[in-house]
């Protein structure tokens, strides 16, 4: 970690030619007295900075200084944007740290830096109950690579059915869906979708991408998985739980289930997305001792045909849930 903070400092001193060890402490949101130690442990280790007494005091480079950073690179100061951003796996510590490091990077390296924190998102939740684990497509590297240069690229893609298409495309970001990877881009048919795992070719052009001024790409995506999953499980379920039930509705469905309001006797609104009434109604009737179905209707035509199946075949044994549980 000292590392880091002493590779920022040096590139507070590189942008604003002079700091105070207040201002470098905090920056970096540490003690004035770490701070200054800092400063000195860059004149220790031969970095020309100097301090100046008085009014108006404080740290400067030699000369006006500068340095490398050993051949640091406009690609490697997106690298350590990436590292800092969304995507990073590395403690928030850390993170944080790269963060300020990457503020303090003199242009043009900054505005790459910054274009890469845009560039990509993260959506932890996988698809339905999927447990597969995708390997890292071919071509992610190059898509996201366009995305932060801001250049339009030839696109090849295969769809779901196998067809082959090619297209020019504009891209926006990409997004980690589990560990599924999604291309958000412009295309001539407005904005689109793609499976990194399904592109079969990338070809960059010089043409700029045309990135509308106001484009979240976490928000963007969030609409887009939202509309996905209206279109995958279309049906809604309308019930009521008693509260000591909420957290077996959770273990059981998951991300399906939206939580409400508590109702009038005390027993909390939920609603409950599936693929179809039946399917769902399968699903639900073992959560009968806590569970009450209000809507649709036929889903609780569905429960009570279950319902009367169950007591024609066990009607003589039947015994609460509960106990069964205890």
């Amino acid at each position: 970690m000292r590392t880091d903070r002493l590779v920022a400092v040096l590139l507070l001193l590189q942008q604003r030619e002079q700091v105070t060890a207040a201002e470098v402490a905090r920056e970096l949101e540490v003690s004035e007295r770490t701070a200054r130690r800092d400063l000195d442990a860059l004149a220790m280790a031969g970095v020309p900075v100097y301090a100046t007494q008085g009014r108006g005091g404080g740290w400067r480079l030699v000369g006006g200084a500068r340095t490398d950073l050993s051949g640091l690179t406009a690609g490697e100061a997106r690298a350590l944007f990436l590292v800092a951003g969304p995507a990073s796996a590395t403690t928030p510590a850390v993170r944080s740290a790269l963060r300020k490091l990457v503020r303090a990077l003199p242009e043009p390296f900054r505005a790459q830096a910054e274009a890469a924190a845009s560039s990509i998102a993260v959506d932890p939740q996988r698809w339905g109950v999927s447990r597969v684990d995708r390997p890292r497509p071919r071509f992610l590297d190059e898509l996201q690579d366009a995305a932060i240069r801001g250049v339009q690229v030839r696109l090849g893609y295969v769809d779901s059915t196998g067809t082959v298409t090619e297209r020019t495309v504009h891209p926006l970001g990409v997004v980690a869906k589990g560990s599924s990877w999604y291309l958000v881009a412009t295309t001539g048919a407005g904005r689109r979708t793609f499976r990194v795992d399904r592109v079969s070719s990338v070809d960059p052009t010089v043409d700029p991408v045309h990135r509308p001024a106001d484009f979240d790409l976490a928000g963007s995506w969030r609409e887009i998985a939202d509309e996905v999953d209206r279109r995958r499980m279309p049906v809604e379920v309308q019930a009521v739980c008693v509260p000591d039930g909420i957290a077996t509705l959770r273990m059981a469905l998951g991300d399906r289930l939206e939580v409400g309001s508590p109702t009038a006797d005390g027993r909390i609104e939920v609603v409950i997305r599936g693929y179809d009434e039946y399917s769902l109604a399968g699903e639900l009737a073992w959560l009968v001792e806590w569970l009450e179905v209000t809507g649709p209707a036929g889903v609780r035509e569905h429960l009570a045909a279950i319902g009367t199946a169950l007591v024609e075949r066990y009607g003589g044994t039947a015994r609460s849930p509960r106990l069964l549980l205890r």
